[in-house]
Parts: structure tokens; C-alpha cells; sequence
């Protein structure tokens, strides 16, 4: 597994979850990233400026990534899209400057070479993808104005038709805590490995909150949402411990924290 740089500390940490799981990709692969660039279509200097944080990968690398690593891209993409949200206000951008992101650098064999074809035709799926929810959307709209405008006179109209979600209660958590093998355990996740950061939800987070709790530091509820709260705690625990305070849960955290 490759020894990462340390990410820049005004980092967000919208943006840091994002980096950090194209780099668990990257290793679980085994790929260079020369390998990495002839594989995506994205040259070695783009992809060390996207593993390093100093700029924003576009959504085509962030797919191509996670198709070589074998994960859905649908998560990761989900990912891109609140870390761009973060990157286009400027929140913790790294204060270096960057190339324009719109042109992202492409590994050819020649100046004529064109776009890889996988490439091309991600960018036309997506397209296809974003043309077909505005008709869907366009066609829904017209239904209701019909709907609206056919009554039985002139002060009768028929209300827009509305599907209401069920109502569902968040998943409850406890802390069931004992130690097994000379490890602790909370009884919502037995990982040791996954890693777990800001915004993720799910009893992976509720474990660590468990163990935070058990530790001494207080990451507010057990309630399973990794908030400001939580990654706060994660910090001050990792300081402690002697770790880097990234406010992530990886190997060596989930190891310092089952003790």
C-alpha cells in the first residue's frame, strides 16, 4: 500500500473524504499511477494533483477510478458532487495555485490522438442521463397543469397529485460494549479496516461513537451520523493516540480505538 503525503490541513472535509477513497481505490488496485493515467485517459500529473488535494477531479476520473477498483460509481459520484459544492464556495481550498479544472489533462499517444473512447462515452451517457430527467421532469409538469385546468367549471380545479414518503424513524443504537481477544467491541460493527469520515451514516459510525464514548472523549449522541460533533471527537482522539488528527477512521484509528 502506497505511504500517502499527509493531506493540507485547510482541506474540507467534504473534499478530504472524497481524496481519501480515490486513494483506498488506487491501492486496492495496486496500479502506479502511471498505470492509473493509462487506464483512465487522465495523465500521471493530473492524477498526483487529484490523490494529492491540491484540485478537484472531474467526475469522468472519479467514475473511471471506481470502475477499475470494482465499486459503484453511483456513491462516489455522490461524493464528487458535495466536494465540488465545497470547492466551488472555496471552503478549505489549499491556498496553491491550480489549472483550470474544466480542461482536465488527457494521456494521448500523439497531438491528434482524441479522447479515449471510454471516456467519450461516460461524457455521452451523462448526457443522455441529464436529457432524459428533463423531459421526465418536463412531462410531470404538464401533467399537473392539465389535471389543474380540467374541472367541472369554472371554480373547480383538481389539485395536484402528491406521493408522500412513509414516515421512517432513524435506526436506533445502543453501546453494547465487551472485550473480545483483547479488543472492544460496541456491538453495531466488527471492521477494523473501513474507512469512516465526515457525512457517512450507518452502524459503522455508531460503533465509533461507542468507542469514542468508551474512550473518554464525548462525541455527542449515539445516533450513528457523522457530523461535526463526531469528527471533532475523532480529531481530539487521534491527537491523543499519536495519529493525524484527519477527523478520518482508518485502520490505525479503528485499531487505537479497540485498544
Amino acid at each position: 500500500m502506497s505511504r500517502w503525503k499527509a493531506l493540507p490541513e485547510e482541506l474540507d472535509p467534504r473534499v478530504r473524504q472524497l481524496v481519501v477513497r480515490l486513494r483506498r481505490l488506487k491501492d486496492h488496485g495496486g496500479l502506479s499511477v502511471r498505470q492509473l493515467a493509462a487506464r483512465t485517459g487522465y495523465s500521471p500529473k493530473s492524477w498526483e494533483r487529484y490523490l494529492g488535494g491540491s484540485s478537484l477531479p472531474p467526475p469522468e476520473a472519479v467514475a473511471a477510478l471506481a470502475r477499475i477498483g470494482g465499486e459503484d460509481p453511483t456513491r462516489l459520484l455522490a461524493l464528487h458532487e458535495v466536494a465540488a459544492e465545497a470547492w466551488r464556495k472555496g471552503r478549505g481550498r489549499p491556498a496553491v495555485p491550480e489549472e483550470p479544472l474544466s480542461v482536465p489533462e488527457l494521456v494521448s499517444a500523439g497531438p491528434d490522438e482524441e479522447e479515449r473512447p471510454h471516456t467519450r462515452s461516460l461524457r455521452v451517457a451523462l448526457v443522455a442521463g441529464t436529457v432524459a430527467l428533463v423531459l421526465a421532469v418536463s412531462s410531470a409538469v404538464l401533467v399537473t397543469l392539465r389535471l389543474m385546468d380540467h374541472g367541472d367549471g369554472a371554480a373547480t380545479r383538481t389539485a395536484p397529485l402528491t406521493v408522500s414518503a412513509p414516515a421512517s424513524s432513524p435506526p436506533a443504537y445502543g453501546c453494547r460494549i465487551e472485550r473480545v481477544d483483547g479488543r472492544w467491541y460496541a456491538g453495531n460493527s466488527r471492521t477494523g479496516t473501513a474507512t469512516v469520515a465526515y457525512g457517512d451514516a450507518g452502524p459503522g459510525v455508531a460503533e465509533v461513537q461507542c468507542l469514542l464514548r468508551r474512550a473518554g472523549v464525548s462525541p455527542g449522541g449515539i445516533d450513528g451520523m457523522f457530523g461535526p460533533l463526531t469528527r471533532g471527537a475523532v480529531v481530539r482522539f487521534q491527537k491523543r493516540a499519536g495519529l493525524v488528527g484527519d477527523g478520518i477512521v482508518g485502520p490505525h484509528t479503528w485499531k487505537a480505538l479497540r485498544g
